[in-house]
């Protein structure tokens, strides 16, 4: 380990956590050795008496069960098996310019080179230690002349730590920028390879894991009971080391800093404003374009690629990024990859399981998407969907077709059925006046001038604050829409892939998914946002419906837009100002704005339109 300062502070904190450990290790031992002088003294003819009689028989076999639960605590930390971080793994095959490039990284910042690499599919590159028994021996045919070739070897020195990369930076950094970025990751590895650091690290990790085992649930008393005293104790530990962990890293990350100044720093400063930029787009993708195609069963396969479209769409509209796209005429860092498209799917799938928890694997209800078949695919066919949803709520509310000389006379489903409901002052008068269940002077039936019975009891929509401020056809109609989408999510389709389905990483029929070394049993680990309210799926719901009525008839197309996901596309043009009137039928029950921008598009919502 260098001289730098951090790393003398990480070592000597690293010390301090070796000794709360040696400290817990001579608490258990210290019954034994006071029984070991007891007995001691008693062979000697010299501690004898009934006192030191009673001592002896107390104290013994207290001693022995005191080192028979130190004993099971120490195997409980020293087998658990540490959290490990999801990636895909890239073997040197696969990559060899990227292997090289880290191979150069780490002899001119004289420290050892990371046992391998790993992509997530995240804005972000840490190393990760993977030595423990659980994880799997090192892939030592692959990466010989980097972590040591053979089992001998490995037994020797230890293994250096995995670098995980991020794989949005591969496709929208240069090669340059992301040997800017990862120095002061790659640098890391020399304070890990120090004996004093790399063993506190384990002792954390593994009282870490201990936890973890100890907060599984289990059905049988008895190892529940044990476990309890297992978490108790590791708690108790971990409460004990966390500030020196915590410092004893902070002093990790300074020396890998202060050792990886002189490594393109000056490249390094641009390229932090690119991992800012790549973050945001990656985010945007995610939330804006990638989740729709998800609660439809699809998962795009080319999501980094997507990201480069992002923010080169970015750079388009926003002034303050017309310097970005000139950066793309550079070799782009996925380059180092041997096939970057298949890296790409994998990431891509990986993603779709990581935040939304979807199948390991592809199958009939969940299958990739290319971004050229995105409109059609996931776009046209969620807006039919919704509107389909629509008005299967509306039937069951009663609510009846639309009427007029242009009404369709076969009552299929039209837009002015729903502008007509949602916007009929008869319908929220008598839905803010009348008894539960029963319109003004007359018997308690269900039209489009009531407001549907309610069951006694119940909660009013109107009470729901997220709703309020609504109208009140706008309110009812929103919380049928949600109780509906709740029964259809509860219930397994093909649209809605869950984690038990056939092709689900439970699934005893995946070798591969059986073998996983991370924890998939709470999928999504990271969801991305959290549920729609009412008052939004209503939104999604209603412009969906009008959007179905613009493509049937006035020859509209469904389109992407990287950074606003489903977009409506009228003669090659995005329509970005319909949300506003969507609103303002919503909240005040005002159809004429709605109504206006309809007229001046073309836009028939009295002729029927197609569902999914």
């Amino acid at each position: 380990m260098g001289v730098e300062a951090g790393a003398q502070a990480a070592r000597a904190r690293a010390l301090a956590v070796l000794r709360i450990r040696s400290r817990a290790l001579a608490v258990a031992l210290l019954p034994a050795a006071v029984a070991v002088i007891l007995l001691a003294g008693a062979a000697g003819d010299r501690l004898e008496g009934p006192v030191w009689d009673t001592a002896r028989w107390v104290l013994t076999p207290f001693a022995v069960l005191v080192l028979l639960a130190a004993a099971g605590i120490a195997l409980v930390v020293a087998r658990a098996r540490p959290a490990m971080s999801p990636t895909v793994p890239v073997t040197e095959e696969a990559a060899p310019d990227l292997y090289r490039m880290v191979r150069d990284l780490a002899d001119r910042l004289d420290v050892p080179a990371p046992s391998a690499i790993a992509l997530t599919p995240d804005c972000d590159s840490w190393l990760e230690d993977r030595t423990h028994p659980a994880h799997g021996p090192p892939p030592a045919e692959e990466h010989h002349d980097i972590a040591g070739a053979g089992r001998q070897a490995h037994r020797r020195h230890p293994v250096p730590p995995v670098l995980v990369i991020g794989s949005p930076f591969l496709w929208w950094m240069r090669v340059g920028e992301l040997r800017a970025v990862l120095a002061p990751v790659i640098a890391g590895t020399g304070p890990s390879a120090h004996p004093d650091i790399a063993a506190a690290r384990r002792f954390v990790r593994g009282l870490d894991a201990a936890v973890a085992v100890a907060s599984a649930p289990r059905r049988e008393p008895v190892s529940r009971a044990v476990l309890a005293g297992v978490g108790w104790v590791a708690r108790l530990l971990l409460r004990g080391c966390r500030v020196h962990a915590a410092e004893m890293e902070r002093g990790v990350a300074a020396a890998a800093a202060e050792r990886a100044q002189a490594v393109d720093y000056g490249l390094r400063i641009v390229a932090q404003e690119q991992v800012g930029l790549a973050y945001a787009g990656w985010d945007r993708l995610l939330t804006r374009v990638a989740l729709p195609a998800w609660r439809m069963g699809r998962w795009p396969s080319r999501l980094d690629a997507g990201v480069v479209a992002a923010l080169t769409e970015l750079s388009r509209r926003d002034r303050l990024a017309e310097g970005f796209a000139s950066r793309l005429g550079e070799r782009p860092a996925c380059d180092l990859l041997e096939e970057p498209g298949t890296v790409d799917e994998a990431a891509s799938l990986l993603a779709a399981r990581l935040f939304h928890g979807g199948p390991a694997g592809s199958g009939p209800d969940w299958s990739p998407v290319d971004w050229s078949e995105y409109p059609d695919e996931v776009v046209d066919r969620k807006w039919r969907l919704d509107a389909a949803r629509l008005h299967r709520v509306l039937d069951t509310m009663g609510v009846r077709p639309a009427s007029g000389p242009t009404a369709p006379a076969t009552g299929a489903p039209t837009l002015s059925r729903v502008l007509d409901h949602l916007a009929d002052p008869g319908t929220a008068r008598t839905a803010e006046t009348a008894p539960v269940g029963t319109p003004a002077g007359g018997p308690a039936v269900s039209g489009p001038d009531t407001a549907p019975a309610r069951t006694p009891g119940a909660p009013d929509p109107l009470d729901d604050e997220d709703l309020s401020g609504t109208t009140a056809p706008s309110a009812t109609l929103a919380a049928r829409l949600s109780a509906e989408l709740a029964r259809e999510e509860a219930t397994p389709s093909p649209a809605t892939p869950s984690p038990a389905s056939p092709q689900s990483p439970a699934s005893p029929s995946s070798a591969s998914d059986a073998a996983a070394l991370w924890d998939d049993r709470a999928l999504p680990l990271f969801p991305l946002q959290p549920p729609r309210t009412a008052r939004e799926l209503l939104a999604d719901h209603l412009t969906a419906m009008v959007c179905c009525a613009a493509m049937d008839t006035a020859g509209a197309t469904p389109g992407l837009d990287w950074l606003d996901g489903p977009t409506l596309l009228i003669d090659g043009e995005r329509t970005a100002d319909l949300a506003p009137k969507v609103l303002t039928l919503i909240e005040d029950g005002d159809a004429t704005p709605l109504r206006v921008w309809l007229s001046q598009l073309g836009i028939r919502p009295e002729k029927p339109v197609r569902l999914g």
